[in-house]
């Protein structure tokens, strides 16, 4: 017969809790969406985009140059320079056609951007496009591209 101590002294079978593995998930999963909400796809860099009312949404576009109100450019999130961005450009364009959208943010001279499209035509890539945020949804509206 077994006594009560005999009990105290037995493991219990390990169990796996998966519920608290899935809370962990989902709250990674949020996280993430958050921070790529506040980035332009492509540039890797949070812009404030100037608003239009004609925006159009362009969905092939293969290289994103993201370009901050000092100049600095970027391209999937690291910061180039225009050597840089030319030999990225030449290297794109050597694998087939290339499209190209610069995504300036509002602060920005005009002469930087014309700068970065300089760079980009300089490689004999004429599909640009410059990324604006859709004026017409009102303030904290999606960028479009």
């Amino acid at each position: 017969m077994r006594s009560r101590t005999d009990r105290y002294f037995e493991a219990d079978k390990a169990r796996i809790e998966v519920i608290p593995m899935i809370d962990i998930m989902m709250f990674l999963l949020v996280f993430f969406i958050m921070i790529t909400i506040d980035t332009i796809a492509g540039s890797g860099i949070p812009l404030d985009l100037p608003g239009s009312k004609t925006t159009q949404v362009i969905k092939d576009t293969q290289i994103t140059i993201g370009v901050q109100k000092d100049g600095a450019m970027f391209v999937k999130g690291k910061k180039l320079t225009a050597e840089e961005l030319t030999a990225e450009l030449k290297g794109a364009k050597e694998k087939g056609k290339v499209d190209v959208v610069i995504a300036g943010d509002r602060e920005v001279p005009l002469q930087k951007l014309l700068d970065v499209m300089d760079v980009v035509r300089g490689q004999g890539i004429n599909s640009v496009g410059i990324a604006a945020s859709d004026s017409t949804r009102g303030e904290g509206a999606e960028p479009s591209r």
